[in-house]
């Protein structure tokens, strides 16, 4: 599907009280090939650029087909429901939160935008507000009405895709059945060659338990669940491993040919790709029916508007979201 060169890429701001709003007034010293647009309350982002001394123009987006001149900002509007205050969070704005999120995905779905850039979110305060809330990742596949999605993060030189995402760790191995896994698999293998141009992906597996399992010794989800999956993917010619031991999985030596590793749950993989890259990794959805990315990091509230938060994740962000884009034209 080819995306129209004037449509927008929207980037939503995030958590108010947060360093999303910092960040993205950053977006305004770009020159990019096609219109990026921020969701905020303008007022907000305006107050936010007098505390940091930022000379920015807001701009309110009315389908302008061309990019922003740099020092300008292509702004939509979205009202925020109580007064911010740095730092603190409050639960009035939750909904604020998800107008931003709503109206990307709507966009999107509706084939209005190049695709979403997310600034954080906290979501403690959206669930504290009463709104069900586990993440980006879950919110954009009920709004996709897709089966599943993958979260892969990636810096420069590592990608990491996770078969689990936000479970208490206790409930990752009942979550782990064949079924996921062939889901995810097939997500993993698609997007990397559709959206990241690799003809014949290398994939690296990590093993549930520790030493993959030992032979049964420290676990059986290897022999009875992982691997009988991954040798089906083998015999079709997929180049992906068995399951291997994750300590020694992320050594130079095993990643000098894999193009990305398929972590079992969160904090398995991402603490390792974040340990190489923190600040300047992002974030990626695959398996949705439109382009996604985020940065790497948290709201860091008490960052918010003392100018030392920086924007650098946010920015390689928009680059790849924009690189993908682009490369669907």
């Amino acid at each position: 599907m080819n995306i129209n060169p004037q449509l927008p890429l929207y980037v939503t701001s995030g958590e108010p009280a947060g360093i999303g709003v910092d960040i993205c007034l950053d977006l305004a010293e770009r020159l990019d090939e096609r219109p990026v647009v921020v969701l905020v309350d303008q007022d907000l982002l305006q107050q936010r650029a007098k505390i940091l001394a930022k000379l920015v123009t807001l701009i309110e987006y009315q389908g302008q087909p061309n990019p922003s001149p740099k020092g300008q900002l292509y702004v939509q509007h979205v009202p925020l429901n109580a007064d911010v205050i740095l730092g603190q969070l409050e639960p009035k704005n939750a909904d604020y939160v998800i107008r931003q999120l709503s109206f990307a995905a709507d966009m999107a779905m509706q084939g209005k935008s190049a695709g979403i850039v997310t600034a954080p979110v906290q979501k403690s305060v959206i669930n504290a507000a009463g709104l069900a809330f586990s993440g980006h990742t879950e919110f954009f596949q009920e709004k996709a009405g897709v089966p599943r999605v993958v979260m892969m993060l990636a810096t420069q030189n590592l990608r990491v895709a996770l078969v689990t995402t936000h479970l208490p760790l206790r409930q990752v191995a009942d979550a782990i059945t064949a079924q996921r896994l062939k889901q995810v698999i097939d997500i993993l293998v698609n997007d990397l060659k559709t959206k990241f141009k690799i003809a014949n992906p290398r994939i690296l597996v990590c093993g549930l338990n520790p030493h993959a399992g030992e032979n049964g010794y420290l676990g059986d989800e290897e022999i009875n669940i992982i691997n009988p999956v991954l040798r089906q993917y083998q015999q079709q010619g997929i180049d992906i491993s068995e399951a291997l031991p994750a300590d020694t999985l992320f050594t130079p030596e095993h990643l000098q040919h894999a193009d990305a590793v398929l972590a079992m749950y969160h904090d398995q993989g991402l603490p390792v790709l974040k340990s190489q890259g923190f600040g300047e990794a992002i974030n990626i959805t695959l398996g949705l029916p439109f382009i996604r990315t985020s940065v790497d990091h948290g709201t860091a509230l008490s960052l918010a508007g003392t100018g030392l938060a920086k924007s650098s994740s946010l920015m390689v962000a928009t680059d790849l979201a924009l690189q993908m884009a682009q490369a669907k034209n």
